[in-house]
């Protein structure tokens, strides 16, 4: 009887899942396996929390098709080797991933496998359209500008769904392992994890998607989906929603889900995107202030929208998408601190973030990525008043605000003075233009 192994990483469902549907049509009996990494364990507490609810549901999901989920501490690919080498399997699947981290591990299995005489087989599924699948014409090794690859993608040929698998046979002898207990997070409203929840909010927000071209950058109104920490530990297909929402003629929202695949297919040449600019002319002499990035941190620089956006991420692990785009332009292009600092703290927070889309977006904000207008500026003032007119959003999140009635609470308050030092480096508040957007499904 064949066996195979299927190494979950960010594909954490089983609906839709071709590394997972493959070895269940393939193999007699197939072990899916996550292994917890102690190398990661430490770098967010909202996403570990989030990641264990995901294994949680995962395991009654693979349970309820007569399987189970496999649980390892340890290096992935030392502990995905012994567990084939022990019930000899002959193939391990696993979905294809574009960060550093998971190119080098990729590269490691490979080699591995090699050396055991085992298969190793990629599948998609971490995205729309696999990254590195379109390239432009002209040549190159990915799109360097969003719009001529969206016009690519729309035209391309997307893959089948995969089935969900019925059932699932472990081999004999095959020790679970306990999934460690669910950590609390360091956010107090962050949203749970789980196919199961994500399969539901999906659900939910296919009912009300009719409105999105008009309502996403309502900050008050809170009309995104919050579908991306689903989409980003692969509890719901990104595959599946792209369809879901082109069959109910939502291209806005389509168009944001292009924008995911569009950082991941730049991901994959540019595996450093967090930490190397993409436009290194346009890296300039940062400035490097403890206390203005505190404050910025905090969320206390005085100006409403920013605190509001920050407060919010601290709260959720979650950010608006359009607070975003305002934090993250006023970290870079007000007070002249360096991209990197807010790649960092995003990632610290966000149950969502990951490499392509954190740092993408962050250096299309600073003008070292893949932005064609890399000197655009905002104004944070003008964002707020045209995107939360009334400032609601504001003072949900900024309760010294609440008596401070209709748009005057967005003037600048109580500038601490390590933001004032900074906003005199780079150019004042009122000078500068409103545009664009930070993309978030």
């Amino acid at each position: 009887m064949s066996t195979a192994v299927v190494l979950f990483t960010r594909d954490l469902r089983v609906r839709d899942n071709p590394a997972l549907a493959e070895a269940c049509a393939d193999a007699d009996r197939v072990i899916p396996l996550y292994v917890l990494d102690p190398k990661l364990a430490g770098l967010s507490g909202n996403r570990s929390r989030f990641l264990h609810q995901c294994l949680a549901d995962l395991r009654e999901q693979l349970r309820e098709r007569g399987g189970d989920l496999v649980v390892r501490t340890g290096d992935p690919v030392t502990e995905t080797i012994r567990l084939a080498r022990e019930h000899d399997a002959g193939t391990i699947h696993l979905a294809a991933d574009v960060s550093g981290y998971a190119r080098r591990r990729e590269s490691r299995l490979a080699e591995e496998c090699e050396r055991h005489r085992l298969e190793l087989r990629l599948h998609p599924g971490v995205t729309v359209v696999e990254p590195g699948t379109l390239r432009p014409g002209g040549g190159g090794d990915c799109y360097k500008v969003f719009t001529p690859y969206f016009r690519t993608w729309s035209q391309a040929t997307w893959r089948q769904q995969a089935g969900t698998p019925r059932t699932v046979t472990l081999p004999d002898g095959v020790t679970a392992g306990r999934l460690p207990a669910i950590p609390s997070g360091d956010s107090p409203h962050a949203a749970e994890g789980g196919e199961t929840l994500g399969q539901r909010r999906l659900t939910a927000w296919l009912r009300t998607i009719d409105g999105y071209a008009d309502a996403h950058d309502d900050m008050a109104g809170d009309k995104t989906s919050r579908l991306s920490p689903y989409l980003r530990w692969g509890c719901i297909s990104p595959l599946a929603v792209a369809e879901a929402a082109r069959a109910s003629q939502a291209e806005a929202f389509v168009r944001q889900l292009c924008w995911r695949d569009f950082y991941y297919q730049v991901a994959k040449v540019f595996p450093k995107l967090s930490t190397e600019p993409l436009r290194p002319g346009n890296d300039k002499n940062w400035r490097y202030d403890k206390d203005a990035l505190q404050h910025w941190q905090d969320g206390l620089t005085g100006v409403p929208v920013v605190d509001a956006g920050m407060r919010q991420l601290r709260a959720e692990g979650w950010m608006h998408n359009r607070a975003r785009l305002i934090t993250a332009a006023f970290l870079t292009k007000h007070l002249g601190l360096d991209w990197r600092l807010g790649v960092d703290w995003f990632f610290r927070w966000l149950i969502d973030g990951d490499v392509p889309n954190n740092a993408g977006n962050w250096q299309w904000v600073a003008g070292t990525g893949n932005d064609s207008r890399p000197h655009r500026r905002f104004n944070p003032i003008r964002q707020a008043l045209r995107f939360d007119p009334e400032g609601v959003y504001v003072r949900r999140y900024v309760p010294e605000l609440k008596g401070i009635d209709g748009p005057a609470v967005h003037q600048p308050w109580r500038l601490p003075e390590p933001v004032r030092r900074g906003l005199d480096y780079p150019g004042p508040l009122e000078s500068q233009r409103d545009e664009a957007v930070w993309l978030r499904p």
